[in-house]
């Protein structure tokens, strides 16, 4: 069974300027291929959950274990900055939790490709 952990949080504000925080949650360790140099590297993907809790329960929730794994999933193309290059990108998917015994998820319409990452 595939597990995220709760590794940080985020406040943010809602459109009404209500503040809100987020779970920042991260899968398991996994083994990518350079498809420039060929060596494999130590990755993990990470996403976060809105949640309902205030700082203090959300602090308290650190180091916990969530059933479910990170997938990547398509959406419409955006403008990233890379950190430590400031390289603008342009990527069409996002990496969203999906909890244990979840089959698909349809998030403003867009749709969990089937290569789940841990």
């Amino acid at each position: 069974m595939a597990e995220v952990t709760i590794i940080d949080y985020k406040e943010f504000k809602n459109n009404k300027g209500e503040k809100f925080y987020a779970m920042i949650v991260e899968g398991d360790v996994t083994l990518v291929k350079s498809s420039e140099t060929g060596s494999y590297y130590a990755t993990s993907k990470k996403a976060s959950v809105s949640t309902t809790f205030d700082e203090e329960t959300i602090k308290r929730l650190l180091g916990k274990k969530l059933e479910g794994k990170v997938a990547k999933v398509q959406c419409k193309p955006y403008e990233f900055t890379v950190e430590g290059t400031g390289e603008v990108i342009t990527l069409s998917h996002r990496y969203q939790f999906i909890p244990a015994g979840t089959e698909t998820v349809q998030a403003q319409n867009d749709v969990v490709q089937e290569e789940l990452v841990n």
